[in-house]
């Protein structure tokens, strides 16, 4: 069976390029400075005042993948390192190539990717008219999406989700935070223009989920036919 891992790095808009009416929804509950800057830098989250900036994809078994990543206004000319193929474009230009690479697979790999990418890809792709070329949502039990972290925690049968980060400790696994950057850090690195670290970044999460992929294989996952 051919697989494939898959992560995305995303970015939320400035807060006041949102008109009168969507900042109100947004801030209805903020109550604090805390509760408003919260809203504000969480904007990322959702792909609606959000944008993909990398997509990642990795084969597990071959060790080979690539990064497509967003670099406005900057020549970057396509580069290889660790197996890892990167390339730059809009983010239509990087979605078309994530559906490209991605219909040839027959299961998908990823951490909450039930919960953020796969939604977050469906419907940023929805929003430049891109129709997808495989179901990224299929039944949860089927086998065709592995998400981890439904694996890890049981379908949700345990009371806290923990991050890819915390998991990866916990197994002895190098996290991909381990280098100074995380998924909180990636709006400020894009408005500093430095898109060669997000994509990179994005590349260590991937070989991350391949790391903690392989401990769930051989710990964890039980087959009725062993």
């Amino acid at each position: 069976m051919s697989r494939i891992i898959f992560d995305i790095e995303t970015v939320g808009v400035d807060f006041e390029t949102l008109d009168e009416t969507q900042q109100a929804y947004f801030l209805r509950y903020a109550e604090t400075d805390e509760d408003v800057e919260k809203v504000k830098n969480e904007l990322g989250l959702y792909p609606l005042t959000g944008e993909i900036v990398a997509i990642g994809l990795l084969n597990p078994d071959s060790l080979r993948g690539a990064v497509y990543f967003q670099a406005p206004d900057e020549l970057v000319p396509a580069f290889e390192e660790d197996g890892i193929r990167y390339e730059t474009g809009s983010e239509k230009e990087i979605l078309i190539k994530f559906w490209d690479a991605i219909k040839s697979y027959d299961q998908f790999v990823t951490f909450n990717g039930r919960g953020f990418d796969c939604p977050f890809i469906m419907i940023r792709s929805a929003i430049h008219k891109l129709k997808p070329t495989r179901e990224l949502m299929p039944n949860r039990y089927n086998g065709a999406h592995i998400d981890l972290l439904d694996q890890l925690t049981f379908y949700g049968a345990t009371r806290r989700r923990f991050s890819l980060d915390m998991w990866c400790r916990a197994f002895g696994i190098k996290s991909p935070k381990e280098e100074g950057i995380s998924g909180a850090d990636v709006k400020r690195l894009f408005k500093e223009r430095r898109y060669r670290d997000i994509a990179r970044y994005c590349a260590r999460d991937l070989f991350a989920t391949r790391e903690l992929l392989l401990y769930w294989e051989e710990y964890l996952k039980f087959s009725s036919r062993q």
